[in-house]
């Protein structure tokens, strides 16, 4: 697909995230992260979810060695197999322990919106490994995950509705994360994407106001906690990361 929306943290600023034309073809996703137990994939499939796949990549992410991008809550992603995602905030104001971005995945749209974020001129219609270079940018972390995705549509529902995915991900630095994921053409469909997520998360066990924080993040505080510092004094995020531990008992 073109460019798609998908959810992230609510922390951003009203108005913010990419420009009309661009929402205009994009579809929105709407997401709640959680922490998955041993017994979440036998949980799945007792609720008639159907493992779809499950696939190992490597992901590297990009920003200037000032973190303008993440500070501004975009995040470039350049996934192997894939190619490049640029996460922008999106613009729904619902608030709770899900997540709203907008996901572009076309080169072309990708550089034009790293261009406008970093306030510089538009680049060309190249793509975007070639403007790293002149924007500033370089790789900020980098890890490798495997993935069990997972869709199921809820009892009670119309069975020719879009499934709900679940994906379970651990990565290879000892991280594991859950995600309920809905897809929805419009804004005003967010509410009920978030009432089947909510639905869904609660009978998997997920507690009402549990939030996980991304493999990113937990990489960052990890491995570069001063960046994560930094990114925690500009998002304000205060639920330290689950199954970490801070050494010098500063972070989040």
């Amino acid at each position: 697909m073109a460019a798609r929306a998908g959810t992230g943290p609510v922390h951003r600023e009203p108005g913010r995230g990419p420009r009309p034309g661009i929402m205009a073809h994009a579809l929105i996703e709407v997401e709640r992260k959680f922490i998955p137990g041993p017994g979440t994939e036998k949980r799945l499939q007792e609720l008639g979810g159907t493992l779809e796949h499950q696939v190992t990549f490597w992901d590297r992410y990009y920003d200037t060695p000032e973190l303008s991008l993440m500070r501004a809550d975009y995040w470039l992603r350049q996934r192997e197999g894939s190619g490049w995602e640029l996460k922008c905030p999106g613009t729904a104001g619902v608030s709770g322990p899900h997540q709203e971005y907008v996901e572009l995945t076309v080169e072309p749209a990708i550089v034009a919106q790293l261009c406008e974020v970093l306030g510089t001129e538009v680049l060309g219609a190249g793509g975007v490994a070639a403007v790293l270079g002149p924007l500033g940018l370089q790789e900020v972390a980098s890890f490798v995950t495997k993935r069990s995705a997972w869709k199921l549509v809820l009892s009670g529902t119309d069975e020719e509705e879009p499934p709900l995915r679940v994906d379970l991900d651990t990565a290879d630095f000892g991280y594991t994360v859950g995600e309920v994921e809905a897809l929805v053409h419009e804004e005003a469909e967010v509410p009920v994407a978030l009432e089947k997520i909510h639905s869904l998360s609660s009978m998997l066990g997920v507690p009402v106001q549990e939030t996980a924080p991304a493999k990113l993040m937990v990489y960052l505080q990890r491995f570069q906690p001063q960046d994560y510092q930094r990114l925690l004094q500009v998002h304000r995020l205060r639920e330290k990361p689950q199954g970490t531990k801070d050494p010098e008992g500063n972070l989040g």
